[in-house]
């Protein structure tokens, strides 16, 4: 398959130049072509999503928390709202300055004017007048430390209509688990499931995820969990989809209590809040 349809129609060659998935003489690697087939594959599942918010209102608000480079955010932009009349608005979340400075250089040099860059934590863009009160769709890709918990804290409090996420940095729940092991081995034969150090780390990723979809559904949010294909050589390629259709809460929540009093994290309930 020849490059050029290796790249969608429409999309600015000049952004895959800067963001260095063509070279300067419009060449294209091994890499760079699986880079970008995994960068569309995820466009797949968000231009629906995106569609949808259009056909209620003309004005889109995305924030994209743990931005970083804003490469999500770039491809967002250039494959969907570029075309967009109005107001509608692509928000970056970055706390590494030089990249919020990098990335609205960029954004000037493409003339992409819906684009905004942030300096601030995601629990600082929460109460930031610098965003719009209505956000229609949150994306957390990736994102380091607690960002991702966060990123579904800002969803909640905004009420967003989607959160789409694929999820990064879940020791916490891993610390938690080791932390507790000990008293535990003697009374809950279930700790034989992370009684090893490796699969104290795994299943600690595992059961993250498991919280996070569950204060989703708690908040009245139908939830989808999927695997993105193409993304083989990272460990952390879940999708987490979730939709607020305002659905009965009480069920997840009393499954989310019970998960932490069982695996004894019951100190993480203020992570994973219901009661928003």
């Amino acid at each position: 398959m020849s490059e050029k349809h290796d790249i969608r129609p429409g999309q600015s060659l000049d952004l895959l130049k800067e963001l260095h998935i063509l070279t300067r003489d419009g060449k294209m690697n091994q890499d760079s072509r699986r880079k970008l087939k995994q960068v569309y594959h995820l466009y797949q599942f968000i231009e629906p999503l995106l569609q949808e918010i259009q056909s209620e209102h003309q004005n889109i608000h995305l924030v994209d928390h743990g931005a970083g480079k804003s490469y999500l955010g770039f491809i967002l932009y250039d494959l969907f709202f570029k075309a967009l009349d109005g107001g509608s608005q692509v928000y970056g979340i970055e706390t590494r300055d030089e990249l919020v400075g990098k990335s609205r250089l960029l954004a000037k040099k493409l003339n992409f004017s819906g684009m905004t860059f942030l300096n601030l934590s995601v629990m600082e863009s929460t109460a930031s007048e610098l965003l719009p009160e209505r956000i229609d769709i949150v994306t957390a890709l990736h994102a380091c430390d607690t960002a991702t918990d966060d990123a579904i804290q800002f969803a909640l409090k905004k009420k967003s209509q989607f959160v789409v996420l694929v999820p990064c940095c879940q020791a916490e729940v891993a610390k938690v688990l080791r932390k507790n092991k000990g008293k535990m081995l003697g009374g809950n034969s279930l700790v034989e499931i992370w009684r090893h150090a490796l699969h104290t780390r795994e299943f600690g990723s595992h059961v993250t995820n498991v919280l996070r979809c569950l204060q989703l559904e708690a908040h009245g949010y139908q939830v989808s969990v999927t695997e993105l294909v193409g993304w083989e050589h990272s460990m952390k390629n879940e999708l987490i989809i979730a939709t607020y259709k305002d659905l009965p809460r009480r069920r997840p929540a009393e499954r989310l209590h019970e998960v932490l009093d069982t695996l004894g994290l019951d100190e993480l309930q203020g992570r994973f809040r219901t009661d928003l």
